[in-house]
């Protein structure tokens, strides 16, 4: 006992300083993203209850199509994670505070313009005829979308402390403020199950209110303590740094356009061709196995903002040894989805109760697993090129991957009439620069040292 606790102690007070931080992060998120993932899977079968299949259905439908929306933050978050993580490394205080202001000022600026327009634009949208919903639905979704559009828009300004304290080495903090999030909204949900009627438009303030007010909170408290040699002033906006913040930020823009056409489009497509409490059964499958994910994801969250701060010091041997470590990691994962896969119909069952379960096929439950799998193994490499920002070659995969993503999902469900694991075996075909071409430039860049420039830019 006493080896295994002086074993603990060196884990977390010797070697470098980056992978201390790291296994420190790891641990807190650890603790955090398992209440997360908890939460998560008490809120599925409670908002089913609560409402019904069908009306969840919409419920992330409606919830998906508007995550669109985050297209018009035009990479800045992204572009300011690696800009901000890179001025700390070299200690310049000043760039990291203009690079902060400069992207709290231009997403405010066009989230709150694009919130009013949101607003007006609603009033025309037939939202029963675009879900294929009864006509006396219209009102209530109508009104549904503003209060989605309202929360959405302005989470995604609050969220700006998340991007600050997962660039600053930070993220298992920038969990915890999901996860308060997450517990708040369960906490009001909860009290809506207790106190009235099934209702979309109660539903949606409860869950839009919850992260956005946690969100403002955590950022008066960052600003007024850690990060308040950081706090936001028009006075450190300016415009010159909005394009630098944008040269890199324009190509994770592309890479959000692509994965929402992937991930969030999918919904639409599943409502579109198969009703939308398909949309519910297939969300059951996916949360199910996306506990992988999130678990994996905790463990690998540090490496994206560590392999900037080694790539701008010349530390090349720490990033592929964290790479291997990961690869490692990955195995147990991937032995885990199985074990997962073999006993998912029980599973489900207990989960959401045997009428709800019995309409998750095999089929989705095996393909869900399959992308999962994959998009862990790429996770790794995608991670160390965003951190290192050499994006070009990602940046027109991505815009091919969403071309083949929707026009291979129709003919799969059009021309070989396949049921929804066509939107999943799309999405994994689609997915090879992460599982094929991200490891292939990986290895160029730091093991053959290539010299073509493709593989830097």
């Amino acid at each position: 006992m006493g080896a295994l606790w002086q074993y603990a102690i060196n884990f977390f007070t010797k070697g470098n300083q980056r992978s201390l931080q790291a296994k420190k992060n790891i641990v807190g998120s650890l603790l955090i993203k398992g209440m997360s993932i908890a939460i998560g899977l008490v809120l599925v079968p409670l908002t089913i209850h609560y409402i019904n299949p069908s009306q969840y259905g919409i419920w992330l439908t409606l919830s998906s199509m508007i995550a669109w929306i985050s297209f018009f933050d035009i990479g800045f978050t992204h572009g300011l994670r690696n800009k901000f993580a890179a001025a700390k490394a070299k200690g310049d205080t000043e760039a990291a505070r203009i690079y902060i202001s400069t992207t709290y000022y231009y997403v405010s600026l066009i989230f709150i313009a694009l919130w009013l327009m949101l607003l007006f634009i609603n009033q025309f949208i037939t939202w029963h005829s675009l879900l294929s919903l009864p006509p006396a639905m219209e009102k209530e979704v109508s009104q549904l979308a503003m209060l989605v559009f309202t929360y959405f828009c302005f989470q995604f300004i609050f969220r700006i402390i998340n991007t600050i304290l997962t660039a600053d080495q930070q993220p298992a903090k920038a969990s915890l403020i999901d996860m308060l999030g997450q517990l708040l909204g369960l906490v009001l949900i909860w009290l809506l199950t207790q106190f009235t009627e099934g209702s979309l438009l109660y539903l949606g303030l409860s869950v839009g209110i919850a992260p956005v007010l946690i969100l403002l909170i955590a950022n008066i408290y960052f600003f007024n303590g850690k990060f308040k040699e950081y706090i936001p002033s028009l006075k450190f906006v300016r415009k010159e740094f909005a394009k630098d913040i944008m040269q890199l930020g324009l190509k994770f823009f592309v890479l959000q356009i692509a994965a929402i056409i992937q991930f969030e489009t999918a919904l639409f497509l599943i409502a579109h061709y198969f009703g939308t409490e398909h949309v519910t059964y297939y969300n059951i499958a996916y949360r199910y196995f996306s506990v992988l994910l999130m678990g994996f994801t905790i463990l690998l969250g540090p490496l994206w903002s560590s392999v900037t701060d080694a790539y701008h010091r010349g530390e090349s041997d720490w990033i592929k040894n964290a790479v291997k470590k990961y690869l490692y990691i990955l195995v147990p994962f991937i032995l885990g989805g199985l074990v997962m896969l073999m006993f998912s119909d029980k599973i489900y069952a207990l989960w959401v109760g045997k009428e709800v379960a019995s309409h998750v096929t095999f089929n989705v439950s095996l393909f869900c697993f399959l992308f999962f799998v994959t998009t862990m193994f790429a996770s790794i490499f995608v991670y160390v090129i965003n951190g290192i920002g050499t994006l070009r070659i990602q940046f027109f995969a991505a815009m091919a991957a969403s071309v083949v993503f929707v026009g291979l999902s129709v003919l799969l469900i059009k021309q070989f009439h396949m049921g929804v694991e066509a939107v999943l075996i799309s999405i994994i075909a689609s997915n090879v620069f992460g599982y094929i071409i991200a490891p292939i430039q990986y290895y160029n860049i730091f093991y053959k040292k290539s010299s073509a420039k493709i593989w830097y830019q």
